[in-house]
This record gives C-alpha cells, structure tokens and sequence, in this order.
C-alpha cells in the first residue's frame, strides 16, 4: 500500500510526526477525509494534492507514483523562485524595498547557488 498515493500520503505523515487531525488542520480538511486519502478510498482534488506537496516538500509525481525520489530538483526551485522575483513589481527585504541593484545581487546570489548545487552533484 505504500507505494498508493494514500500510502504515501500516510507515510509522509508519519514522517512528519503529524496526526491526521494536524494534517487535515493544515490543508482545511477533515480528519477522516484524510484517513480516507490514506486508505485509498478518495482521491484528492488538484489544490489538495498540492497542499500536500507544500506541507511535505514533495513533488506530485512522488505522491502520485510517477518517480520514487521524493526530493525537489534544486536547479527547478531556483529557477522557479528566481521567476516569482522577477515577475513582482517590488521587492523587500525585512520590510525594506530592495534597489535595483539590490535585486541583482539577489539574483547573482541566486545562480551562484545554482551552479554550486550543480557542481557539488556531479562530484
């Protein structure tokens, strides 16, 4: 049952040391409709699964069987991350807009770590 979506659910859960009533407090649904989801006998909506995706920091090919490696590709989050800063009219940081050369060095930051990652990878 492990490797269903609801057993994966589960064990995520447990991993996470969460009761269901936690888990279901996190994503806004009940108790037994995450026990539900954990025996297989509902299937989550998309908002939901992706809640779930949020809370465990796992992609929804893991949750839905298509891969076993449960682990985001970190070169995908920067990219994504570095693209939701770009697209926001203003940035701040502690509460403080950030320049525009502030921002750059944001994003120099932000590939310097990538090709980091990248390197460290391939060792």
């Amino acid at each position: 049952m492990k490797n269903t979506l609801g057993g994966r659910i589960r064990a995520l859960r447990k991993r996470n040391f969460m009761s269901q009533a936690e888990l279901a407090g996190k994503i806004g649904v009940s108790a037994s409709a995450v026990g539900m989801y954990e025996q297989d006998r509902r299937t989550p909506d998309n908002e939901t699964l992706m809640e779930f995706c949020k809370i465990f920091g796992v992609t929804s090919d893991y949750l839905l069987g298509l891969t076993e490696s449960y682990d985001y590709d970190v070169s995908d989050v920067l990219d994504d991350f570095t693209k939701k800063l770009s697209e926001q009219e203003s940035l701040m940081f502690d509460g403080q807009p950030l320049t525009d050369e502030e921002k750059e060095q944001v994003f120099k930051a932000i590939n310097y770590v990538a090709r980091l990652a990248e390197r460290l990878s391939t060792e």
